[in-house]
């Protein structure tokens, strides 16, 4: 079974650009756009990863990470953004992983495949 990443990015045409990326890595990516779309894929599927943006419409990324330690689900947070402003924050030291938003998305992949190796065949 492929291992399932909630993918958390307002922006459209990022979302779908890191989720064909992540799902041709792999991965079964599950994608929204806003915190109530991601509590419902959590529900739904259980991801075994979620990566979030921190500047969302409505909840952003780190109220959406702070509800999901205080509910105890125990998966692994990639804040992914494009402001490295918030990497010293204290509520960005929260998160598992934190990294600045770029063309190469290089970091992106080597980070999620960190935390979610995937089974040679």
């Amino acid at each position: 079974m492929k291992p399932k990443i909630l993918l958390v990015e307002d922006e459209n045409s990022l979302r779908l650009l890191y989720k064909q990326v992540l799902s041709d890595d792999g991965y079964l990516v599950f994608d929204a756009e806003n915190s109530i779309q991601a509590f419902d894929i959590i529900k739904m599927h259980h991801p075994d990863l979620a990566i979030l943006d921190i500047r969302l419409s409505g909840e952003d990324g780190l109220d959406l990470m702070g509800r999901l330690l205080q509910m105890k689900v125990k998966i692994p947070v990639i804040l992914h953004t494009a402001y490295s402003a918030w990497k010293d924050n204290f509520r960005g030291k929260m998160a598992d992983a934190y990294i600045v938003k770029s063309s190469d998305m290089t970091e992106l992949k080597d980070t999620v495949r960190k935390f979610l190796p995937l089974q040679s065949n």
